[in-house]
This record gives structure tokens, sequence and C-alpha cells, in this order.
């Protein structure tokens, strides 16, 4: 692999202390609206990151060029900000790049059918979708998305370097009502997603039967599918078990580790290994990715850390191997592969089964945080909000702003489905960064709905 020997080239010209992180992104996307493919990308690209410590702070660089010269700038200027940071600063806490175990797990990361980035493949998945929306009369509309990426890292000495692959899908289906429906898919191969099980799933939410209902504010029983809670998991993971927050108070289990903080059905784990996910064996540090407890039995276990956050934190707290960037990002560390175990639940028809009236939400979409501390977010509902009435799905609903608490949400869930399944967002806007939640569906009481999505 080329990182590999550009990372430790890049080192090299860092110095004894520099660590290098070498990034490069095959990827191939094909983005379709209307039943007709309207625009496609094709990315081969290499970054180079290069951080050097100094004085307890860390500067960073980043370079597309890969020539010696170009790796000496870079360098160059890492120092200049390390420096700068020391001197802006003062005294810093940053331990370097050397404190901790770097002995990296296998993962099975990586798909040579998918590496292959065929557009063919890519258009034939376009066609199927196409035609099986015409079947039931809708439009599809969506991003059909195929990477290789290989990443490798270095420090004076030492080094590793990976490959990884990862496919998403996503249809949303429009009915010439205006109702859509919504269904996506990610794996690491994409031999895994299926165009047309995807574009049928979206077709028949589209084209529920029934006159759309509406629900004044108020707090409703919910069922969430899966796509719904990966987004709930992952606006809490940069809530509670971001470590640099939770090192500066802000985070939302700042004194609650050993608390409850959920129903005890809840366990949530961060597995980079799980079959289901989109695995990674080390972090932007070098560091080996390894399970992290977090919420077990309903109670918090861990916050993830880097580097920095855990010398920040003191107190005997080490790297969990989930830093973004070499010497930490700016927003701290993030679990990226987190996995919600699933209940007893056959499926979300029984999920739904003892709500008397209540909510089916398929996925939220323009989610925030509106108060870390507390986990309190608002998100709308899209793409296939129902009515349940009397233990069943009865007919499309008005979408819904919903304003509650992630840990709130998780305290009062009362059942999840026995499968779990991988949601993830293929939207990428910046540096392709891969990841997801697997995930079961759920359900919960007393979820809280401010208003129509408008």
């Amino acid at each position: 692999m080329i990182t590999g020997e550009l990372s430790e080239r890049a080192a090299r010209n860092g110095g004894p202390d520099a660590f290098a992180l070498v990034t490069r992104e095959r990827s191939l996307m094909l983005r379709f609206a209307a039943g007709r493919a309207t625009q496609s990308t094709e990315i081969d690209d290499v970054t180079v990151d290069i951080a050097i410590p100094f004085h307890g702070h860390v500067g960073r660089a980043s370079t597309n060029e890969v020539d010696d010269a170009a790796l000496a700038d870079c360098a160059e200027r890492a120092r200049l900000a390390a420096r700068a940071a020391e001197t802006a600063g003062g005294e810093g806490r940053f331990p370097g790049f050397g404190a901790s175990d770097r002995e990296a797990a296998a993962a099975d990361a990586f798909d040579a059918a998918t590496a292959e980035l065929d557009p063919e493949q890519g258009g034939a998945a376009l066609v199927e979708a196409f035609e099986t929306a015409a079947k039931h009369g809708v439009e599809a509309h969506g991003i059909w998305t195929v990477a290789e990426q290989e990443q490798g890292w270095a420090t004076a000495g030492e080094g590793a370097a990976e490959r990884r692959s990862d496919a998403f899908m996503k249809v949303i289906c429009i009915a010439p009502n205006g109702r859509s429906g919504y269904a996506a898919s990610s794996s690491v191969a994409v031999g895994d997603i299926s165009a047309p099980e995807l574009a049928e799933s979206a077709a028949r939410k589209a084209l529920a039967a029934g006159d759309q209902a509406e629900l004044p504010p108020g707090e409703y029983p919910v069922v969430f599918e899966s796509h719904a809670v990966g987004w709930l998991c992952d606006l809490l993971a940069g809530c509670a078990f971001n470590g640099l927050a939770h090192a500066e108070g802000r985070g939302a289990l700042d004194g609650r580790l050993g608390e409850q903080v959920a129903a005890s059905r809840i366990n949530l784990e961060d597995v980079p290994a799980h079959p289901d996910t989109l695995p990674r064996s080390f972090d932007a540090e070098g560091m080996r990715k390894a399970p992290l407890s977090l919420i077990q039995g309903g109670v918090a276990q861990a916050v993830a850390h880097d580097l920095r956050s855990a010398a920040l934190a003191g107190n005997g707290a080490v790297t969990t191997g989930h830093a973004l960037a070499p010497g930490g990002h700016a927003s701290g560390p993030y679990p990226t592969n987190l996995v919600l175990a699933g209940g007893g639940a056959a499926d979300e028809a029984e999920l739904c089964a003892p709500v008397e009236r209540g909510i089916y939400v398929t996925r939220l979409w323009y989610a925030n945080v509106v108060r870390p501390k507390e986990t309190l977010i608002t998100a709308v509902t899209r793409d296939g909000t129902f009515l349940i009435e009397d233990g069943r799905v009865t007919r499309p609903l008005r979408d819904l702003r919903l304003t509650d608490s992630v840990l709130g949400i998780l305290s009062r869930t009362e059942a999840l489905s026995r499968e779990q399944r991988l949601a993830s967002d293929g939207e990428f806007y910046g540096r392709r960064f891969a990841y997801g939640v697997v995930c079961p569906g759920l359900r919960a009481n007393g979820v809280r709905f401010t208003g129509g999505a408008g």
C-alpha cells in the first residue's frame, strides 16, 4: 500500500517526534432524481497530515503533494504551528505520540469487488431502482456510492496501514400526491446492497393508503425504525461520549459515570470489529481500536478518549482509540462503531402491537443538538411517518418536530427489535469518512413533539 511508505517518509521529514497520517480516497458517487441520473463524481486523492508535539502542544499541517520538498514544507508548517500554540498557551498537556498501545487487531474491512469502483455496477443499480419505482408509479431519488480507502500512519520506528471499502445506497420514492418513503443500506461490500429491495421498501411507504392524519403537539408512544435510532445514537455520541467535552465539564455524563442514565434494557458499545459495522483497526493517532462499553444495563460506563482528551481528563485516563485527527480534532474524540444491542421483538410490527395511539417514525432529518448537557435535540420526521392505532400502522401522518432528550428517550424505552441494521449516511461533503450505528428498532413512551415539521 502506498500509504505505508508515504507515511514513513512523511514522518522522517517531520523529525523524531513527528506523527504522520496518510489517507488515500478512491470513490465513486452517482446521484439520481426523478428517475434519472443527475450527477457523477469520481475522486482519487491523497492527504498527508503531519503532527509535531512541542512543550505539551501539538501543531498539525496537511498537504496533497507527496514529494519530499512538499512533505518537508508541511512538517515545517506543523512545527511552526506547535511553537505558536506554546507561545500563546504556555505549557500544555499533550503527552506526545508514543505513550500507548498501538498493536492493531485485524479488521475485516475490505471487499475487492467494491474497490473496483465499477460505474457499470452503479448504473445497473440505478436502472433497477428506476424500474421498480416506475412499476409503482413513483419517482426515485437518491445516491449510490462506493469507495476504497487506504490509510497508513507512522512515527519514528513504527507504523501500520490498512485498506477499507464501503458502499451505500439510499432511495427516496415520491408519489404523485407528494408523499415520500425512504430506504437505505450500507456495508463494506457493495454486493450486500439490493437496489430493487430498497426501491420496493421506499415505494411501499410513499404509497401507503389512507388520508393523511395530523396530531397536535404532545407526548406520544413512538416506534422508531433503525434509521431513526441510528440518528439518536449518533447525536448522543457527540453529547455524552466525547472525552474532550467530558474532561472540560461540558459532557452529558459529567459526574454521571456509574449512574443509571437509561432503561436497563439499553446496552450500547463501540465495537470496531462488529461484523455489521464499517470497521477500522486503528484511529487517526495510530492507536488500537478495541471494544468500549459505554452504557451497560442502562448504567453509564465510559466515554471515548484520544491522546489529548485523556491527558486533560487525568486520573489515569488513557486513549481509547477514538481520535479523529492526529493530536486531537477540535471537536474531540468520537465513537464511530456504535452498536446498540437488540431486544426480543420480532420486528417493528411487534413493537407497534401494544400501542393504542402513537407515531411510527422511519427516519429523522435536520437534527440538531439544542442543549448538549441534557442531550436535548430537535429533529423532524421524514419520508415515512405514520399513525399507529390499536397496535398497527393505519395511515400516513403529517411530519412532526421532535424535541426531546436522547437519554430521556432511552430511559423511556420499552422494547427493542431483535434484528439490528447498520444505519449510516452517505452524504459526504468533505473527506470521506464512512461510519454508522448498528442498531435495532425501538419503542419508547412519552416522546415529546413540539409542532409540525414546517
